[in-house]
């Protein structure tokens, strides 16, 4: 069995007039992020971790923010299609470990949904994504509630 791993790494800043989107779940926020796309940090995140494992690229070769076909895109759509690359490829998800750094607002009560969210896009059990949230104790642009930050770690296997 090939077995690879993968790291991703997203961060997007806050913005009025925009919907707050995590996990591919609306969360009831004041603001929004900012992006080209829907800016779901935590998607993007794992799209970069899958295509990273796969040696693929990353989010900004494969749906790249000077295209207008994904202006406001909907991020479970990038995921769909990172996972479509993928399996095209004979890889499969083991599992996705993620950390969503926010100090507003809190996420722990939306973490379920996100799970049941993803695995439902990519195709496999809930057990298969972890997903956990935290601060930065009020350090730096996530800690001043200026943006959110997620970092996510896969495994997949051919």
């Amino acid at each position: 069995m090939n077995i690879r791993v993968g790291f991703g790494y997203d961060a997007h800043a806050f913005a009025e007039g925009r919907a707050l989107w995590l996990g591919g779940v609306r969360i009831v926020h004041s603001v929004g992020l900012l992006g080209h796309s829907d800016a779901d940090v935590l998607i993007h995140a794992i799209c970069d971790a899958l295509l990273g494992a796969a040696n693929m690229g990353d989010i900004g070769v494969r749906f790249p923010d000077s295209a207008m076909e994904y202006k406001d895109i909907d991020s479970k759509m990038l995921l769909q299609e990172t996972m479509t690359m993928l399996r095209k490829a004979g890889y499969d998800l083991g599992n996705i470990d993620s950390t969503i750094v926010a100090e507003q607002p809190k996420l722990n009560p939306y973490i379920p949904l996100m799970q049941q969210t993803l695995a439902k896009v990519i195709g496999v059990e809930e057990t298969a994504i972890s997903i956990k949230a935290t601060t930065t104790e009020k350090l730096g642009f996530t800690g001043r509630s200026e943006g959110i930050v997620a970092y996510a770690t896969v495994l997949i296997y051919l």
